[in-house]
């Protein structure tokens, strides 16, 4: 657009065509066909840039609240346009000023939020050569000088349009005397004149001015809508692109139309034939997704060589380990979502790949172990962005993980110390009383202590399936603790055999697995049957429903609804129970040692002393 405020008025960058002979009597020669292609390539950024209201995706609420506007002829006199960049605030400013200002094709028509594009307003509009549309960047012009021009420009009218419009962006960079001088023209302004401001950092814009403006907060765009949007482009371009490479760059423009469409721009310039996934993460610096995947279940799982190895592949193919960290952050992040949230396992924001193999590790992994592998995720970021070597700080972090894994949580360690450092939800392995000193004699008032010979160690007591559980996760084995924890059903338990009923998430060798590490524990062949039967509620579920009821009788309690009825709106929002187990449950009292297991005490004071 020219004007006051445009320093230069855009202009074909193509030379004239010669209209005599070359300099040395020749016929000019014709510029190659590919310097005149190049010559007028528009980049997608410019070439789809929306011209209607129904164009602009992802902003149906300002939108909405605009048309209705002009249905109504209650258009504001200033707007704030506020967002991320790149979501059409500057686009959306130069569809009103159209909007305000089209005839109509036959020259007749009013205000409009359907512009019709063709008449002689809508045309110079849309060109940017209508001198009563004003365009000033804040940023390079701060000064109260600058306001002061424009009320001056504002108090004429317009010389062919129907009403003025400045549009001024980023307004926050204005001075505070420019913001001043600008807020009583703002406040009345004249009837032919509008503002449309837009800005990137809304806070940093007065209160007085902010008062005065209709406001509308352009959100970022979803990943959905981007995916769908780059798609009909890439068609109308003639492009053929993977699915999965579009929502790489949908995730990657971080809910920026603009930013998008140069990744696209890039990713089209740079493939030969089908743009794939594997090249826009190349592009893009970004692992491939599946190794994410993979790298996390490896990690879980206490595998610091086959995380190693996925890293060492990464990095051939030229991704940045750091970046790969961030992108297991954001997945964890996705993880726990998930698990706050399972409906969004149908939501089609969320890629197929979350909704199915990221819906299946949410399941596996516990919100504690999560949140731990952020703050240590979170922590290692940060390390290597300061590291010598960033490769080598990000394997190291990946490898305190892999060893942090199978740790329990803070909670489980708390109960085992209270419980007298015995393992939550396994039997007690403590010596049977009188057994674990050795043979006491008593003689002639003194005490003699005989040493006794040592007891073989006992194997694990393994006398519920909790007890079972709680053997897999000391042996670190973590998915298949996670997955007996929430995917299994027990129908039936009589060592040295099993009965269970997995769903439909559990991995096919579970049988296969549990009975190796018990057997391999025990000593012991072990039986895991599979079975179609109902069977038990999930070890989840049953903590679930004794949670339930723990809250269930604290709400009943007298004293806390007392404290209800003092303080409104409280809640009850956790109820610790320190005598509960791992998995929410009443600990199981280990039964008893057999009288036989172990010697019993011998006390010979009596005989001793009567011999005497």
């Amino acid at each position: 657009m020219s004007g006051l405020f445009q320093d230069e008025s855009p202009q074909d960058d193509t030379p004239p065509p010669p209209d005599g002979p070359g300099l040395f009597g020749d016929a000019p020669a014709e510029a190659p066909p590919q310097a005149a292609h190049a010559a007028a390539y528009r980049v997608l950024a410019r070439k789809y840039r929306p011209t209607r209201f129904d164009d602009l995706i992802g902003q149906e609420a300002m939108v909405r609240t605009l048309r209705n506007a002009f249905a109504t002829g209650r258009v504001a006199h200033a707007f704030m346009l506020t967002g991320v960049r790149g979501v059409g605030k500057t686009t959306t400013a130069r569809i009103i000023a159209r909007a305000l200002n089209c005839v109509g094709p036959d020259g007749t028509g009013g205000p409009t939020a359907d512009p019709c594009g063709v008449c002689g307003n809508c045309l110079a509009i849309l060109a940017e050569r209508e001198p009563d549309v004003f365009e000033m960047d804040a940023a390079s012009r701060t000064g109260v000088d600058d306001v002061r021009e424009i009320i001056e420009v504002s108090r004429s009218r317009p010389m062919k349009i129907r009403t003025k419009v400045f549009i001024i962006d980023e307004i926050h960079m204005l001075s505070r005397n420019a913001f001043n001088a600008l807020l009583k023209t703002l406040e009345e302004p004249p009837p032919h004149v509008k503002f449309i401001f837009a800005t990137t950092e809304i806070r940093k814009v007065p209160i007085t001015v902010l008062s005065r403006c209709q406001r509308f907060d352009l959100r970022r765009v979803r990943v959905v809508e981007l995916t769908q949007h780059f798609a009909r482009i890439a068609e109308k371009e003639g492009v053929a692109i993977e699915p999965a490479a579009l929502d790489l760059i949908a995730r990657a423009a971080d809910g920026s139309v603009r930013d998008g469409l140069s990744l696209l721009d890039q990713a089209i310039a740079q493939a030969e034939g089908m743009i794939t996934a594997a090249q826009c993460a190349d592009m893009l610096g970004l692992a491939d997704r599946e190794a994410v995947f993979d790298l996390l279940e490896a990690v879980m799982e206490g595998k610091p060589a086959a995380a190693l190895a996925i890293t060492d592949r990464a990095y051939e193919r030229g991704a940045d380990l750091g970046t790969l960290l961030q992108d297991l952050l954001e997945l964890l992040h996705t993880l726990t979502r998930l698990k706050a949230v399972p409906a969004l396992r149908d939501s089609p924001d969320l890629p197929e790949t979350e909704r199915t193999r990221g819906a299946e590790l949410a399941e596996r992994l516990t919100v504690p172990v999560l949140a731990r592998a952020w703050q240590m995720l979170l922590k290692g970021v940060a390390e290597v962005e300061t590291a010598p070597d960033r490769r080598a700080a990000a394997e190291m972090v990946l490898i305190r993980l892999c060893h942090v894994a199978d740790m329990p949580p803070p909670g489980d360690l708390v109960r085992r110390l209270t419980s007298g450092g015995v393992a939550t939800g396994a039997a007690s392995t403590s010596p049977p009383s009188g057994g674990g000193g050795g043979a006491r004699a008593v003689a002639g008032g003194g005490t003699v202590m005989a040493a006794a010979e040592p007891m073989p160690a006992a194997g694990p007591q393994l006398n519920s399936f909790r007890d079972v559980a709680a053997l897999v996760a000391e042996r670190r084995e973590a998915m298949l603790h996670a997955h007996l924890v929430h995917s299994v059903h027990l129908v039936r338990f009589a060592p040295p055999v099993i009965e269970l009923r997995p769903q439909a998430d559990a991995p096919r060798d579970l049988a296969s697995k549990l009975a190796a590490l018990l057997t391999d524990a025990t000593g012991t062949r072990w039986t895991i049957a599979l079975s179609a039967a109902e069977g038990m509620p999930t070890l989840a579920e049953q903590g679930t429903s004794a949670d339930a009821a723990r809250r269930s009788a604290a709400a009943d309690h007298p004293l806390v609804q007392a404290i209800m009825a003092a303080f409104p709106g409280a809640r009850i929002d956790q109820v610790h129970d320190a005598t509960a187990d791992a998995y929410g449950l009443p600990m199981q009292v280990a039964p008893a040692a057999a009288t036989e297991d172990a010697p019993p005490d011998i006390d010979f004071s009596d005989e001793m002393e009567n011999d005497e």
